[in-house]
């Protein structure tokens, strides 16, 4: 039996028998999470909320005194960050933030796969963002948040590769497990974490290149061109980048609007 066949076989036993561990969303995340839903909420209320967990709460004042987006004073305190951020960009950050704690191993070699991913992942939440801006009627914020999330499935997977590393014979037999599992962990996650339905679904699909469907352009479609196109696959079949009226290899030079906008949201996602 290849490492390949006994890997996947100890994640798929551990997924048949409810054994694979899941990641559970942090309080703060699923605090602030549950607040945005209450139109009435308050910045006072979101920024005490927020203050449950100090490492969170400074670097969203970071983000909000950030030269990106530097509003003409300095934000002393979570409320004043919140109120800049404004709601769907804290609740999108305070999300990020949490995940991003997540990525991280005591094996190094894992550790540093992990770090890859989250790079990986910030990258195309910021592409996705100003995709989801300027080609779609999608929620910017939203697109960003899948971007962010989109690879999650990976972390229980790599989280059991440590405690099974005899399993495990090279990078490659990893990586084949990932591929096949990770989007059905991940959805199983967002879901695990009651994310909205739009973004539970973007795990699965997203990879998929050869996707089509009817109607106007959805989150895993902004996913997988933003994909596409930081990773240099120029699949101009690919049905997504249609929905966006995009052409494989579209620009991103900073000159442009594409890739101005992207430049701008990874640096405000890079200063958290």
């Amino acid at each position: 039996m290849s490492s390949h066949d006994r890997f996947y076989r100890v994640v798929v036993d551990a997924l048949a028998h409810d054994r694979l561990t899941l990641p559970t969303l942090p309080e703060v995340a699923h605090g602030i999470r549950c607040l945005v839903r209450n139109e009435d909420v308050s910045a006072a209320r979101l920024a005490r909320e927020i203050l449950r967990d100090p490492a969170i709460a400074v670097r969203l004042i970071r983000v909000a005194n950030s030269a990106a987006m530097r509003g003409g004073h300095r934000v002393d305190n979570v409320q004043q960050a919140v109120t800049r951020l404004g709601f769907d960009y804290t609740r999108m950050l305070v999300d990020g933030l949490a995940l991003e704690q997540m990525f991280r191993a005591r094996d190094r070699e894992l550790h540093d796969r992990l770090l890859l991913c989250w790079r990986d992942s910030v990258e195309i939440a910021a592409l996705a963002r100003t995709l989801a801006e300027q080609c779609t009627l999608l929620h910017p914020e939203m697109a960003m948040l899948a971007g962010l999330v989109h690879r999650v499935g990976v972390l229980p997977i790599l989280k059991l590769a440590e405690t099974h590393a005899h399993t495990v014979d090279s990078d490659r037999a990893l990586d084949a497990t990932i591929d096949a599992l990770a989007p059905r962990v991940g959805r199983m996650i967002l879901q695990a974490w009651h994310f909205p339905p739009e973004l539970v679904e973007v795990p699965m699909l997203w990879p998929d290149a050869t996707r089509d469907h009817d109607g106007a352009a959805d989150y895993p479609d902004v996913i997988c061109v933003a994909a596409l196109r930081l990773r240099g696959a120029q699949d101009a079949y690919a049905p997504a980048f249609r929905k966006l009226d995009l052409e494989a290899g579209f620009a991103l030079d900073e000159a442009g609007p594409l890739g101005g906008g992207y430049r701008e949201s990874l640096r405000q996602l890079e200063a958290s």
